[in-house]
């Protein structure tokens, strides 16, 4: 079976270096959805090397800094899971109280109707991730 996050469609990118990718989950009820995903097939955090490990979390913590910045949200959940696609890839999802599922995951029963929110702007989105990262960066 082929990999869906090592075909993902380029459509959904939002940033990339030569490691990783940040993608649009397009998830209409969260649009602060977006997927890290490190581009060498690899199922396990643990089969990166110490910097590559390093790399990636300053990337989910630079989209989750992002994402507060830009959306405000009341949460940010982080979940890496890998049972149904075994790619190494973050979820990083913004949150806010009147969601579908708050307090629950996003792939828990539905608790109620939530209000349409927007996503933040692709290209706002990319600049502030390459902000994030250039603070962490200074910051060692």
């Amino acid at each position: 079976m082929e990999c869906p996050l090592c075909v993902a469609d380029r459509d959904d990118l939002i940033w990339q270096d030569g490691h990783c990718h940040v993608i649009a989950a397009n998830d209409t009820a969260y649009p602060g959805y977006f997927r890290v995903v490190w581009k060498e097939h690899i199922a396990e955090m643990s089969d990166l090397g110490i910097f590559a490990r390093h790399h990636f979390m300053d990337v989910v913590f630079a989209v989750e800094s992002s994402l507060r910045a830009l959306m405000n949200p009341d949460k940010i959940n982080l979940a890496s899971l890998g049972n149904q696609v075994p790619h190494l890839h973050w979820h990083v999802i913004a949150r806010f109280a009147d969601d579908r599922h708050f307090p629950e995951s996003i792939w828990a029963l539905e608790q109620r109707r939530a209000p349409a929110r927007a996503a933040p702007e692709r290209v706002a989105l990319a600049a502030r991730i390459d902000a994030e990262l250039a603070r962490i960066s200074i910051a060692r």
